[in-house]
């Protein structure tokens, strides 16, 4: 073992960049394509604590009443058929704070209107390179291996 191996940066599971407040991160206006076309990708410059989602009201649409976001961990995830994305009303619980430790987020609207919305998160010291996930398999199938999380089974 090299003399100064003491001298690693912080991980995934380095609990005190998740013990201390988070850096603040925040975007606004962020606009998800309709359902079908290019999706909206969030990229974070550091691993998050925790993500919150806040739906915005827009004139033709007010109360948000047919409106939802689809969000993925991935952009597969996004697309996935076996359910490993999820869906933001105006309404929903889902909007955070959110506790995860992601990189990265994908949104599409769910329907035939853009959906508008922002972003808060609370931001590790972890850099995103050392999110790095090893391969696991999962009920047969292998997960994991790349900067987020892969989109297959249950982590869209």
């Amino acid at each position: 073992m090299p003399a100064d191996s003491w001298k690693l940066s912080p991980g995934l599971q380095n609990v005190g960049s998740y013990q201390v407040s988070g850096r603040p991160f925040a975007t606004g206006s962020c606009l998800a394509p309709v359902s079908g076309s290019t999706v909206l990708t969030i990229y974070f410059p550091f691993v998050t604590k925790w993500v919150a989602i806040e739906p915005r009201a827009l004139t033709e649409d007010v109360g948000g009443a047919n409106r939802y976001l689809r969000v993925g961990f991935s952009e597969n995830g996004l697309h996935g058929k076996q359910g490993a994305n999820f869906v933001i009303h105006p309404s929903s619980s889902l909007r955070g704070p959110l506790d995860l430790k992601i990189t990265e987020l994908h949104f599409m609207s769910e329907g035939n209107k853009v959906y508008e919305f922002d972003i808060l998160a609370g931001l590790t010291n972890i850099s995103v390179g050392r999110a790095a996930t090893d391969n696991q398999s999962v009920h047969g199938s292998t997960v994991g291996g790349g900067p987020s999380w892969s989109g297959s089974y249950g982590v869209g």
